[in-house]
């Protein structure tokens, strides 16, 4: 690698992942920018390895953007450059070292923090560093800038992230809502770039090759004529390799928007709709306002009417929650067929303003990242961890799609109370919720479903074969039952009812 005095880098949660932040900064480091470069990593490469490839560029300053995923391994790394070289000047930035006095061990072994938006302070950091000036405040509080005096950072996407990773892209920046899990609630307002300057930008991006672009926008059809252009757009330059994936608030979708959607042909559209909770009550308790009829009422027309492939979300956990409120939202969702349920357990974000409700609804959070929720006022650690492996079950057999037409056999008009004693079952039988093969997950579902669940053995296989057929896999579905004695252990159950 070329030697460069500023590096810009940050640990990936996969490497499909690119990080839209540290590309920001590099396209707003003015005349520093030929000083710079972007070097990324993820998660799961050694703090070693990483090491050596920062060190090897020889950097007097090296930038870190540091979220809830990687600050243990940002940890990790931070202790092991500063104790090859202290004399490099190590920057963090990002939301888990933003909100102080909340903050993680790293931030103690660092020279600087910035808090906030970086584009502009961290610019100017560089500056003094790079002169010789060493600010005596530790802690900067970021700058924020009109979002049209910024430089935009896609051109910085290169020929290799635009063919392997997800490009990200944002229209609009902040949040005009106040949901109090969220870090977004912290934003004043919502406030749109240019449109003709941003879609010259998605121009670009497309005649480079890039066909997947997946939107940041908390609120992305918030300002319906800015949204709507958006859409237009993305029909206009329509083939079979495009995708985009948006952010929508699920109670805000008027008839204009609707005319576009229903454009839009199959595989080409995703939307990810955070729905969290039904419940009114938790609601209100944690600032979050949703018109829950108009966004059933909305879901349902986007299932019957677009070929939008919906990811929605709830999250387990909040005040006020318990295991019946959950089970109601939940069967309340899978009513509306959105082709996934993404089931979140609630995480202490720092400086979220959720954290009001820590004592009066005794949340107690694991220490560890990403602090997920162990026990609440209503809901046991055994609950939480009884709903950890649901999500987990669901995401295999509910969210996968490997299973069309087994799935509601199994919910039946119970959905929540079926799926979490199958879950438990599952549990029981396998000890553990990884590395289940879509084999194994065939023949786990037709012994607990038949022996345990009791329910109607030539009616599960009718549903299973069907679903075998469609999934790639070799073979016979019988034969692969019998070969791990789902039959056997069957006839022998009946042969005891008839004795009894």
């Amino acid at each position: 690698m070329d030697s460069k005095s500023i590096v810009l880098s940050t640990l990936n949660s996969k490497y499909i992942h690119s990080s839209f932040s540290l590309r920001y900064l590099y396209a707003n480091l003015g005349s520093w920018q030929s000083e710079a470069q972007i070097i990324e990593f993820t998660i799961h490469d050694r703090a070693t390895d990483i090491a050596e490839k920062l060190l090897a560029v020889r950097p007097k300053i090296i930038g870190f953007s540091v979220y809830i995923w990687n600050v243990v391994e940002t940890t990790e790394l931070v202790k092991l450059i500063k104790t090859i070289a202290p004399d490099i000047d190590i920057v963090l930035g990002g939301p888990e070292v933003s909100h102080l006095p909340d903050q993680p061990e790293v931030v103690e072994l660092v020279d600087y923090v910035i808090k906030g938006p970086g584009e502009i302070s961290f610019k100017m950091l560089c500056g003094q560093l790079m002169n010789g000036e060493r600010p005596m405040n530790r802690y900067i509080q970021g700058q924020p800038e009109a979002l049209e005096q910024l430089n935009m950072p896609y051109d910085f996407y290169t020929d290799e992230d635009i063919k392997n990773r997800i490009i990200y892209v944002e229209a609009s920046r902040g949040c005009p809502f106040k949901c109090e899990f969220c870090l977004s609630s912290l934003d004043r307002t919502s406030k749109t770039f240019t449109l003709d300057r941003f879609l010259a930008e998605m121009d670009t991006l497309y005649q480079k090759g890039a066909r997947h672009f997946k939107f940041i926008d908390r609120t992305f059809n918030l300002k319906i004529a800015h949204s709507s252009a958006i859409l237009q757009f993305f029909l206009d330059r329509m083939d079979q390799e495009l995708t985009v994936h948006f952010e929508v608030i699920p109670d805000r979708l008027p008839e204009k928007l609707r005319e576009l959607l229903v454009q839009f042909p199959p595989h080409s559209l995703q939307f990810e709709v955070g729905i969290q909770t039904f419940d009114p009550e938790i609601q209100s308790l944690i600032s979050r306002r949703q018109d829950n009829d108009e966004t059933k009422d909305n879901l349902l027309w986007l299932r019957k009417n677009t070929n939008a492939h919906i990811h929605a979300d709830l999250i387990f956990g909040l005040p006020g929650d318990s295991l019946a409120n959950f089970s109601y939202s939940f069967d309340q969702l899978v009513a509306l067929k959105p082709q996934e349920i993404q089931l979140g357990i609630l995480k202490r974000l720092r400086g979220a303003p959720i954290n009001r409700h820590t004592r009066e609804y005794q949340m107690r959070y694991s220490p560890a990242p990403p602090y997920t929720v162990l026990a609440t006022k209503k809901i046991s650690f055994q609950d939480l961890q009884r709903v950890g492996r649901f999500a987990r079950y669901w995401d295999l057999i509910g969210n996968s799609g490997h299973f069309t037409h087994t799935l509601p056999l199994l919910l039946a008009n119970d959905p929540f109370e079926r799926f979490m004693r199958f879950s438990d079952l599952l549990f029981e039988h396998e000890q553990s919720t990884w590395k289940i093969s879509l084999r194994r997950q065939f023949v786990l579902l037709y012994r607990i479903m038949t022996v345990l669940m009791k329910i109607n053995e030539a009616v599960v296989f009718q549903s299973l074969q069907q679903d075998f057929d469609r999934s790639g896999e070799k073979g016979q579905l019988r034969f692969l039952l019998e070969q791990n004695h789902c039959f056997k252990v069957t006839r022998h159950n009946k042969r005891q009812k008839n004795h009894a």
